[in-house]
């Protein structure tokens, strides 16, 4: 059994990076976003775009002034789901504040063999990979430097990042669910 811990302990890692963060989201949506102010804003019709006070677009764009690279793949269904499709919207207020936002169907990332659960990759050093139960409620998260683990990683993330799509781009191609 891995030893997990509260995502909130690591947090730290978003500011003490030294040059890439990179994500990869798998989940077909996460109860942390249902529970936000933003899930609602986003169900009134409101745009959710970028907010220089947000902590994370202002996390986001301090680390990119340095010279920093946060990087994510979205693996998204077809048609996606209602929490795919809010973060399809809230994203590019996260596009807009420098991070670089690329999104996958989920039919090419399994065909390309990417992997069904979520993990951040800190400098190709360090796996942050999630644990959810079935209502995508975040149990904690796994930390390792395991030199295998992490090759792993790198290949995933070189994989998704190749056929991945900017999110602009991406949306473009997006079927209504109805």
């Amino acid at each position: 059994m891995p030893n997990i811990v509260p995502f909130e302990e690591v947090g730290d890692l978003f500011e003490d990076f030294e040059h890439t963060a990179w994500r990869l989201e798998s989940q077909r949506g996460y109860a942390v976003d249902r529970i936000s102010p933003k899930w609602q804003r986003w169900l009134d019709g409101e745009p959710l775009g970028y907010d220089p006070d947000q902590p994370w677009h202002a996390n986001v764009r301090a680390q990119a002034k340095a010279g920093k690279r946060i990087e994510r793949v979205r693996i998204v269904d077809d048609p996606p789901t209602e929490g795919q499709r809010f973060l399809l919207a809230s994203g590019l207020g996260n596009v807009e504040a420098g991070e670089d936002i690329r999104n996958i169907s989920r039919a090419d990332a399994e065909r390309h063999g990417l992997p069904d659960f979520d993990f951040w990759l800190f400098d190709s050093r360090l796996l942050v990979r999630f644990h959810f139960d079935d209502q995508g409620e975040t149990l904690g998260v796994e930390l390792t430097e395991d030199p295998s683990r992490i090759a792993q990683a790198c290949q995933v993330r070189d994989v998704a990042w190749h056929y991945a799509l900017r999110t602009a781009e991406f949306q473009r191609g997006v079927r209504s669910p109805v």
